[in-house]
C-alpha cells in the first residue's frame, strides 16, 4: 500500500550497463523479468514516483517497455548518488514536480522489501534529518570481517558516526571469534535517502580522506559535518554482483 503524504518522495534507481564484474547486469533475467523490472516493481509498491536513472539506451528502452519511467543521465558519474542528483534536476524540468526527498534504491537488489523503503521514509518525520540509510544488526556468529560488507558505528541517537570495511570497534579483551557475542555490530545496507537540497550539496563536495581510504562515499558526508540518521531493518540485503549471485537469485523465486 502506497503512502500518501504532503511530502513528495521519489525513488530513483541508478542503473548502468558497464559493470566491471557483471556487464549488462540490470537486464539479466530473474525468472521471466529483467532484474531492473523486479527492483522497479518492488519500489512501486510503496512509492508513487519511481524512475530508473541510466546512461544506457538499452536499459532506458527496457524500462519503457515494461511501462516504467526512466531518465537518461551522464556516463561520467562516479556514484549512484551523483546520478540521482542529475536525475532529480531532469525530472523537475520535464514534469514540473518538485521532489522533497529522494530514495536511492540499488538497481541490483531485486528482492528489496517495501518495508525497508518505508523505514527510510519514516526517518524524515523528524524535520532535522537530512540524510538517512539502513542498517541491520549482526547476529552472534555472523562474519564481520568481510571487507565487502561495510559496518557502521552508531551513536545513542541512531545516527551514523563512521562507516568501515573493517570490523569496528575492536574488542580488546576478547578473541575475534566471539566479538559479535560481546558487542552489537551493525552492517550497512546500501539504501539511502536524502532531502533534495542536501543531495545537491553533497554531490558538490570534493572526495575526502576517509572516503578515499575506505572507498565509502558516505564518510565524505560525515567528514563534512552532515548527520546520517539510520533505520534498523531485520532483512538481509540480497545483491546481485556476479553471475553466481544470479544463479542463487533464481533459486529464490
Amino acid at each position: 500500500m502506497k503512502k500518501s503524504s504532503s511530502t513528495q518522495f521519489a525513488g530513483i534507481i541508478p542503473a548502468r550497463y558497464a559493470s566491471t564484474r557483471f556487464p549488462g547486469k540490470p537486464l539479466v533475467l530473474i525468472g521471466n523479468k529483467p532484474m531492473i523490472q523486479r527492483v522497479y516493481e518492488q519500489a512501486g509498491k510503496i512509492l508513487s514516483m519511481v524512475y530508473v536513472a541510466t546512461d544506457d539506451k538499452r536499459i532506458y528502452d527496457s524500462v519503457l517497455s515494461f511501462g516504467g519511467r526512466a531518465i537518461m543521465t551522464s556516463e561520467l558519474h562516479q556514484s549512484g548518488t551523483d546520478r540521482c542528483a542529475e536525475a532529480i534536476i531532469k525530472i523537475n524540468e520535464e514534469t514540473g514536480e518538485n521532489v522533497d526527498i529522494v530514495i536511492n534504491i540499488q538497481g541490483d537488489e531485486p528482492f528489496i522489501k517495501p518495508e525497508q523503503i518505508s523505514a527510510l521514509m519514516n526517518c524524515f518525520e523528524d524535520e532535522s534529518v537530512e540524510l538517512a540509510t539502513l542498517v541491520r544488526k549482526v547476529e552472534p556468529g555472523d562474519d564481520i570481517f568481510n571487507p565487502n560488507q561495510p559496518k557502521v558505528i552508531l551513536n545513542t541517537k541512531g545516527d551514523a558516526i563512521y562507516f568501515s570495511r573493517a570490523a569496528l570497534p575492536y574488542i580488546r579483551d576478547f578473541e575475534k571469534t566471539v566479538w559479535t557475542e560481546n558487542h552489537v555490530y551493525y552492517k550497512h545496507i546500501g539504501l539511502y535517502a536524502y532531502r533534495a537540497e542536501t543531495l545537491r550539496k553533497i554531490t558538490l563536495l570534493p572526495r575526502s580522506p576517509l572516503e578515499i581510504s575506505e572507498s565509502l562515499e558516505q564518510n565524505r558526508w560525515i567528514e563534512n559535518g552532515y548527520t546520517i540518521r539510520t533505520a534498523v531493518t531485520q532483512w538481509e540485503s540480497i545483491g546481485i554482483d556476479t553471475p553466481e549471485d544470479l544463479t542463487k537469485a533464481n533459486l529464490l523465486l
